[in-house]
């Protein structure tokens, strides 16, 4: 487990609506933790009212994004 946890950094779960369309209904990060063999993760972005909505969560190892010069904290402020 745990290295399936470290090696995996986002999760992004579809679903098809009624017409066969694909919805993103929530992404995921995967902090590497793992507790009691469950690895554990934090919603980015969960669907709510059939809206994607901004949750708490941030992406792990923010150092990439920032070696990229990306600043992940605009990027997700302005999101959606």
């Amino acid at each position: 487990m745990p290295t399936v946890a470290s090696s995996v950094d986002l999760v992004v779960h579809l679903s098809l609506d009624e017409q066969g369309v694909r919805r993103v209904q929530e992404i995921v990060a995967v902090p590497g933790r793992v507790e009691a063999d469950v690895i554990e993760t934090e919603s980015i972005f969960e669907r709510v009212d059939g809206e994607l909505q901004r949750a708490h969560g941030m992406p792990p190892r923010l150092d990439r994004f920032a070696h990229l010069g990306i600043d992940i904290h605009q990027v997700l402020e302005g999101a959606l």
